[in-house]
């Protein structure tokens, strides 16, 4: 995992070094005024800032202010560090988004809790993001946040004049392999799509688990020609595999997928274009499986 990365911004050196040294098995940026933390901040990712009130030139309520207020740095969590005591002081700096106060002279051992603490919290919080947004089996993206994206994808593509496909798959014969081998073998084969998925994603690419065996792929800036000749691939690549689920027996499975293209002058939602996808996925499997269809 990687480490956590902190920035202390603080007009004295000493306390920088103070900090560095208390603080070592994170990885530290110190920064010695508001406008050397927003340099730091323009290359470098961090977890956490810990920032002094009183700095000369900007003080840190207002570097507060100005990292609250810009996109990029809005969400990082800021503890203020301060000998301010006084309750109009803690006040302010809880108010312009601090997330907490600790007075100097510090004690080692609670601000290293407190760091902790927050970067714990971070962590339960992109947790439950992900949970939110994914499926449990695949770890691939579920159908609520699908249709959330999607919207955002789609305004995307209307300002950029960009073509937007999609693709609609399901594992050929799918109740056969659960009633044969079980629903665990039946969840491997799951998986085992769901990786391949990946494996041909690229990275503007949305792949969901839209339900059981069926999946959906949106595919931004590609027309419904070049969608085909994605979906072919995987087509082929899922046919060539073999699972092995005993000691002496393999398994192999087949998909069909439908791809259709969103009408980008005349529909403002993919709904439409995602049933004309389920439409020519039901072609496929009606005219024989393991093949690809398209709907215009």
């Amino acid at each position: 995992m990687k480490n956590k990365t902190i920035l202390i911004v603080d007009d004295t050196i000493v306390n920088l070094d103070i900090l560095g040294e208390l603080l070592k098995q994170y990885d530290v940026i110190d920064a010695i005024s508001g406008e050397d933390a927003f340099d730091a901040l323009e290359n470098i990712k961090v977890d956490l800032i810990l920032l002094d009130i009183m700095m000369p030139d900007m003080d840190g309520f207002e570097v507060c202010q100005k990292l609250k207020s810009n996109q990029t740095t809005k969400n990082i969590p800021i503890i203020f560090i301060t000998a301010k005591t006084d309750e109009d002081s803690i006040e302010k700096a809880y108010d312009v988004g601090g997330i907490d106060y600790i007075t100097k002279p510090f004690k080692p051992k609670e601000l290293l809790a407190r760091v902790r603490r927050e970067l714990h919290l971070q962590e339960l919080q992109a947790e439950l993001k992900l949970l939110a947004s994914t499926d449990s089996m695949t770890r691939l993206y579920n159908r609520r946040y699908f249709t959330k994206t999607s919207k955002h994808t789609l305004d995307l593509s209307k300002r950029e004049k960009q073509n937007l496909s999609i693709i609609m798959l399901d594992i050929d014969k799918f109740k056969n392999v659960n009633d044969t081998y079980g629903h665990q073998v039946g969840d491997d084969v799951i998986i085992t799509l769901a990786n391949k998925l990946i494996e041909h994603q690229r990275k503007s690419d949305i792949i969901c688990r839209y339900g059981g065996e069926e999946f959906v792929i949106l595919l931004p800036n590609t027309s419904l020609e070049n969608s085909e000749i994605v979906a072919q691939k995987i087509r082929k690549d899922i046919e060539s595999l073999t699972i092995k689920i005993a000691s002496n027996e393999n398994l192999k499975f087949t998909i069909s997928l439908g791809i259709s293209q969103v009408d980008l002058e005349h529909e403002n939602n993919i709904e439409l274009a995602l049933k004309r996808a389920d439409n020519a996925l039901y072609e496929a499997k009606e005219t024989g499986r393991n093949k690809v269809c398209t709907k215009t």
